[in-house]
C-alpha cells in the first residue's frame, strides 16, 4: 500500500505540473477533418453550412468564419459533404484521413438560384502535409495491398532512416509497437512479440522522428499499427497462395530445389459487417490468417539425439561412429502462425461507441544452429503465443470535444525447450555427452554426432492497461490533448537444466529449485503516465508542444554492495534480507515540440526536439534474481554468471531534427530531413572480480551513444499507370557498445580483450541505404510492383584465429540488394472480383552476405581453409563445416495465389 501510495503522489504531483505547463484518441488511432466553406459567387464565408463524412454519424456545421472541424475519424477514404438551404449540395470524393494528421477540405458552393445537380469533386491528397512536425510515413491498407510485404516488419524496414529494425541508429528495443492503440512490445525482452496481419491493417504509421508526447516508452520510433473496422454492409475477403524457394545455389542450400505445396502455403480470410438481429446496433469484423513456411535451412538427420560416436583414437580407421538417423532432410528455420482478430462496435451515442477487440497469435519456429545440422532433432524449438483484449469507450460531449476510455489486456507467453515433457527420455545420458573425449563431437569445426539441448526457459507477462485520453478543439487555432495511463505487469520466469546422469539414476530430472541450474522469479512491477499537448495550426504555423511525466516502480531489489563478493561465497542459499536494498521508483518530465513553417504554397519546413525515456526490458531488471553466483569453483560452468539490477536508470535519448518538404509537381514531391541523437544511460555490464579470474557481471548504466544523418525522399503518386517511391539515408550510428553484455563478452575471451570504452560503428549502422519502389498498371485490371533495397555493409570486426586484426566493427561486410516483385490480375466473376497473383522474392537470387568470417571478410571463404592444420576428430570434413547457408539470406522465394472479394 505504500508503494502504491506513493505512485499515486507522484502521479498527481506530475499531472499538476503538466496542467501549469502551456499546453487525441488513445495513442494515434483517428485523424481530423478541417477547412473552409466559401460562396462560389461572392468568396464570402458561409456560416451555418453542414458538413458530413458520408456512411458515419460524424459531422459539424460551419462557424461565423466559414470554418468547420470534425474530429475522431478512424483512417480511411471518405466522401464528404456540405450542404446548406439555398445552396447547392457539394460532395467531395476520396478523402484520405490519416491518423493524427489534419486533412484540409476547401467548400465553394454554388447559390441553388443556379440550376445544376449536385456537385461532385474528386480530392487529391496534398503532396506536401503542412502539419507534419517530425518524420512520419504513414502506409494505408490499399497501398499494402499492390506490394510484395508479408508483415509489418516488411513495411517497417522499407522506410527510411529503418535498418532490420534499429530505426536512426537505436537498438532495435527501443521501438513501442501498438496496434489500435495498446502496445504489443513484451516487457520483457522489451521487443514487440505480436503484429496485426496485413490484410487487417487500415494503416501503419511509422514514426521515427520526435513522436509527440502521447506517446511514451520509446527511445527511437513508434509503429502504429490501426486494424480495420467494422463496415454498414457485409463484405470479406478470402485468400490463398503457395510457393518454395527456387535456387541454383545447390551447394550452398541443401534440399532447395524440391517444389512441393507442402512448403509454403497460407490461408487468411476476413468478413465485415452488422450482425444479425440486431438492427445495426452491433456491428463485427473477423478475421485469420494460418502461414506455414518451412524456410530455407536444412540439416540431415544422420544422427539422432541418443547417437554416440568415439574420435579419441588418432587412427581414423578406429574410430567409432554410431548413426541411426534415416538421412532424411528436417527444415530447421521453419515457422508456423496462427492469426485470428475479432471486433465487436457498438453504436453507442454518435462517435464510435463501444469497441470490444481481441487478437490471438502463436508462432511456432526453430533458430538455425549450425552444429546440429546431422543431428537436426536435438535442437531447440520455439513458441510465442500472445493475446491482446481491449475495450474502449468514446463519449462526445460536444463537436469540438471528447474522450476516450480504454481498458486492455496483453499476454506474452514464450517457451524454449526440445520437447515440452521435460523427463522425456529422449535427453540422453549425461556421461555421454560431457564425458572429456566428447563422444558426441570432436571439438572445433565438427558437427554434433548426437545429444540435445538439455535447458528449458519460459517467461510470461501479463500487462493490464488503464488510460483515458481527452481531446478539445478548444479554437479553430487550439487542439488540446492530455492523457493519463496506469500499467500493471505480472512477469514469471523459469529456467532450469535437465539432469541425466548417476545422481538421477540416467533418468532424466528437473533440479531442485536451490540449485544453481534453475532460476524462478515472479515480479509486479507498475507503470504510471500523463500528458498535455497542444496543436496549435495557423495559416503560416504549425506548432505540436507536449510534456509528459513518467513514473516506474520496479518491484525488486539489488545487492546493497556487489564488490563484497567474498561475503557471497561463503554464505549459503537464500542470503540474508541485509544484504539487499529495495530499488527506488523512477520518473521524469519530457518536454517535447515540433514546429511546421509554410514557406510557400507548395513547402513546408519543420523542426523539432524531445526527451524521450524507457525503462529497461525488465529482464535486465530481474536477471538471476536469487544472486546465485559461484565463486568457489565448484560449479566451472557457472562462474562468470551475470546479475541483474532492479535500481537501473531509465535510458534517455535527446533528438532534434530539421526537414523540407517541396512539392514538385501536383502528384510529385521531395522530402529532406537531417536529425540528431543523443542516447544516455543506455544498458552495460560492470565486472566483479575476485581472486583476479573469478568475475560476474551486474547490468549498470553505463553506455552511450550518438546518431547523425540525413535522409532524402522522392515520391510520384500513382497516376496514369505510374507510380514510384525514392528514398535514400545516410547515417553514422556510433555508441560504446552495441551489446549490453559487450563487456562481459570481452572480459570471457581467451585471452581477455581490452574493454576501454570508446565510440564505434554499432553493428546495425549501415551507412547507405537506398530504397525504390516502383508500381505500374491499372489497379482495376493489370498492376505491378517493384521493391528494391541497396545498402551499404554492416561494419565488422576482423580477426585471425580468434585474435583481434583490427578494431572493434572497423571494417565492412559487402552491399546488401535485392529486387521483390508482385503481380496481380483482377477479373470479375459473378457479382465478385477475383484477382490472380504472383511474388517473387529475391527476385534474382542475390547472395547477399549477412555474415561474413572474420579474417576474410566473407560469408564463402575463410583462410582456416588453406591454414596448415590437422582435420577435423569428426562426421565431417572441414570445408564441409565451413560451408554456412545461414550467412546468407533467403534465395529467391516463388509465390502465386488468388484471392476473392465480396
Amino acid at each position: 500500500m505504500g508503494a502504491m501510495r506513493k505512485a499515486v503522489s507522484a502521479l498527481a504531483i506530475g499531472i499538476v505540473v503538466l496542467l501549469f505547463l502551456p499546453a487525441q484518441a488513445p495513442a494515434g488511432t483517428t485523424g481530423k477533418i478541417a477547412g473552409k466553406i466559401l460562396d462560389a459567387q461572392t468568396n464570402e464565408p458561409l456560416v451555418g453550412v453542414n458538413v458530413l463524412v458520408v456512411g458515419t454519424s460524424l459531422g459539424a456545421s460551419s462557424d461565423i468564419d466559414g470554418q468547420y472541424f470534425i474530429l475522431n475519424i478512424p483512417p480511411g477514404t471518405y466522401k464528404v459533404r456540405a450542404s446548406s438551404v439555398g445552396y447547392t449540395p457539394m460532395d467531395v470524393d476520396v478523402v484520405n484521413v490519416t491518423v493524427d494528421q489534419t486533412t484540409r477540405i476547401e467548400f465553394k458552393l454554388q447559390s441553388a438560384t443556379v440550376q445544376m445537380s449536385d456537385v461532385v469533386v474528386t480530392a487529391t491528397r496534398p503532396i506536401v502535409q503542412k502539419d507534419l512536425t517530425s518524420t512520419v510515413s504513414s502506409v494505408s491498407g490499399e497501398q499494402l495491398g499492390k506490394l510484395p510485404l508479408e508483415d509489418v516488419a516488411s513495411v517497417v524496414n522499407l522506410q527510411a532512416g529503418v535498418v532490420d529494425g534499429h530505426f536512426r541508429g537505436g537498438r532495435s528495443n527501443e521501438v513501442k509497437y501498438l496496434i489500435d492503440g495498446v502496445s504489443v512490445n513484451d516487457v520483457f525482452s522489451g521487443n514487440f512479440s505480436m503484429e496485426a496481419e496485413v490484410n487487417t491493417i487500415q494503416e501503419i504509421q511509422v514514426l521515427s522522428g520526435t513522436f509527440n508526447a502521447e506517446y511514451g516508452e520509446a527511445l527511437s520510433g513508434v509503429v502504429n499499427q490501426v486494424t480495420k473496422v467494422a463496415g454498414d454492409t457485409y463484405n470479406g475477403e478470402v485468400s490463398a497462395y503457395t510457393g518454395d524457394y527456387v535456387s541454383s545455389r545447390t551447394g550452398l542450400f541443401q534440399n532447395i530445389n524440391h517444389v512441393t505445396p507442402s512448403d509454403l502455403y497460407n490461408f487468411q480470410g476476413s468478413v465485415s459487417g452488422p450482425v444479425p438481429g440486431t438492427g445495426g446496433f452491433v456491428k463485427m469484423y473477423l478475421s485469420g490468417r494460418y502461414i506455414y513456411d518451412a524456410g530455407y535451412l536444412y540439416g540431415k538427420r544422420v544422427f539422432n539425439p541418443p547417437d554416440s560416436s568415439n574420435f579419441s583414437a588418432s587412427d581414423p580407421s578406429q574410430w567409432y561412429i554410431g548413426k541411426t538417423g534415416d538421412t532424411a532432410y528436417v527444415p530447421m528455420n521453419d515457422s508456423r502462425r496462427y492469426t485470428i482478430q475479432g471486433k465487436l462496435s457498438f453504436n453507442v451515442g454518435n462517435a464510435r461507441g463501444i469497441v470490444l477487440n481481441a487478437m490471438y497469435q502463436q508462432n511456432n519456429y526453430r533458430v538455425y544452429d549450425h552444429q546440429f545440422q546431422l543431428n537436426p532433432d536435438g535442437d531447440y524449438h520455439y513458441f510465442q503465443k500472445g493475446f491482446l483484449g481491449s475495450l474502449s469507450y468514446t463519449h462526445v460531449f460536444s463537436d469540438a470535444s471528447y474522450i476516450d476510455v480504454l481498458g486492455s489486456v496483453f499476454v506474452s507467453d514464450y517457451k524454449q525447450y526440445l520437447v515440452r515433457d521435460p523427463l522425456y527420455s529422449i535427453y540422453p545420458n549425461d556421461l555421454i555427452y560431457v564425458n572429456p573425449v566428447r563422444l558426441r563431437d570432436a571439438g572445433a569445426n565438427s558437427f554434433l554426432t548426437g545429444g540435445t539441448q538439455n535447458w528449458h526457459f519460459a517467461h510470461n507477462t501479463n500487462t493490464w492497461t488503464g488510460k483515458a485520453d481527452f481531446t478539445s478543439q478548444v479554437t479553430q487555432v487550439h487542439q488540446l490533448k492530455g492523457g493519463i495511463q496506469l500499467q500493471f505487469h505480472t512477469l514469471r520466469y523459469q529456467d532450469y537444466q535437465i539432469h541425466v546422469d548417476a545422481t538421477t539414476n540416467f533418468i532424466p530430472t528437473i533440479p531442485p529449485d536451490t540449485a544453481f541450474d534453475y532460476n524462478f522469479y515472479l515480479n509486479h512491477p507498475y507503470q504510471l503516465a500523463g500528458y498535455i499537448q497542444d496543436k496549435i495550426e495557423l495559416d503560416y504555423l504549425v506548432v505540436n508542444i507536449g510534456f509528459r511525466f513518467d513514473y516506474f516502480e520496479p518491484d525488486g531489489s539489488t545487492l546493497i554492495d556487489p564488490d563484497n563478493i567474498s561475503i557471497l561465497d561463503s554464505l549459503s542459499h537464500p542470503y540474508p534480507e541485509n544484504l539487499f536494498k529495495k530499488a527506488k521508483a523512477k520518473y521524469q518530465i519530457s518536454p517535447r515540440i515540433g514546429i511546421s513553417y509554410p514557406i510557400s504554397d507548395r513547402g513546408a519546413v519543420h523542426i523539432s526536439y524531445g526527451h524521450f525515456f524507457q525503462i529497461p526490458a525488465f529482464d535486465f531488471l530481474y536477471k538471476n534474481p536469487n544472486f546465485r553466483i559461484p565463486l568457489s569453483g565448484d560449479f566451472p560452468e557457472f562462474i562468470g554468471n551475470t546479475i541483474g539490477n532492479a535500481d537501473l536508470q531509465p535510458q534517455r535519448t535527446t533528438m532534434y531534427e530539421i526537414g523540407l518538404q517541396q512539392e514538385l509537381a501536383p502528384t510529385i514531391g521531395v522530402t529532406l530531413t537531417g536529425y540528431y541523437k543523443d542516447i544516455r544511460n543506455l544498458l552495460g555490464i560492470r565486472l566483479h572480480i575476485k581472486d583476479n579470474f573469478k568475475k560476474f557481471g551486474e547490468y549498470v548504466n553505463l553506455d552511450y551513444g550518438s546518431v547523425k544523418g540525413f535522409t532524402v525522399s522522392f515520391e510520384k503518386r500513382l497516376t496514369e499507370g505510374f507510380g514510384a517511391n525514392v528514398d535514400y539515408t545516410f547515417q553514422v550510428a556510433k555508441g560504446d557498445a552495441s551489446d549490453p553484455n559487450d563487456a562481459f563478452n570481452k572480459a570471457q575471451a581467451t585471452p581477455p580483450i581490452d574493454a576501454n570504452k570508446q565510440l564505434v560503428p554499432l553493428t546495425w549502422d549501415r551507412r547507405h541505404s537506398l530504397n525504390v519502389t516502383v508500381t505500374l498498371g491499372d489497379p482495376n485490371s493489370l498492376i505491378g510492383s517493384l521493391i528494391g533495397r541497396l545498402g551499404s555493409g554492416l561494419p565488422y570486426t576482423p580477426a585471425l584465429q580468434n585474435q583481434r586484426t583490427g578494431l572493434e566493427n572497423s571494417a565492412e561486410k559487402p552491399t546488401f540488394y535485392t529486387v521483390d516483385l508482385y503481380v496481380t490480375k483482377y477479373l470479375s466473376f459473378l457479382s465478385y472480383q477475383v484477382s490472380l497473383f504472383a511474388k517473387v522474392y529475391n527476385l534474382f537470387d542475390t547472395a547477399n552476405e549477412l555474415d561474413v568470417f572474420s579474417d576474410t571478410g566473407r560469408a564463402g571463404y575463410t583462410l582456416e581453409l588453406t591454414r596448415q592444420q590437422e582435420a577435423p576428430h569428426g562426421y565431417n570434413t572441414l570445408p564441409q563445416y565451413l560451408t554456412r547457408p545461414d550467412f546468407y539470406s533467403a534465395p529467391r522465394q516463388v509465390i502465386i495465389g488468388a484471392a476473392l472479394t465480396f
